[in-house]
């Protein structure tokens, strides 16, 4: 009698890793750049690519984020 090959090893599962973790330096040095609005736009791009760029679903981001960068604009003015 033949014996039957091993099954073949699978692959370790992949490990979790932010979104972002991919991201190009020049891209991470643009979004430094947003200062503290850099949180929330993170949290936006998270929620674009959730609901496959659906922005009707993201509008508590957009606006956190215009909110934020209207903040940021003003305390610049000062």
């Amino acid at each position: 009698m033949d014996k039957a090959a091993p099954p073949p090893i699978s692959p370790p599962p992949p490990q979790e890793t932010a979104l972002h973790q991919d991201d190009t330096t020049e891209e991470d040095e643009n979004v430094k750049q947003l200062g503290d609005c850099s949180a929330v736009y993170l949290s936006l791009q998270d929620c674009l690519i959730n609901s496959n760029r659906d922005w009707k679903s993201c509008q508590k981001e957009v606006q956190a984020l215009k909110a934020c960068n209207d903040m940021r604009n003003n305390s610049k003015k000062k």
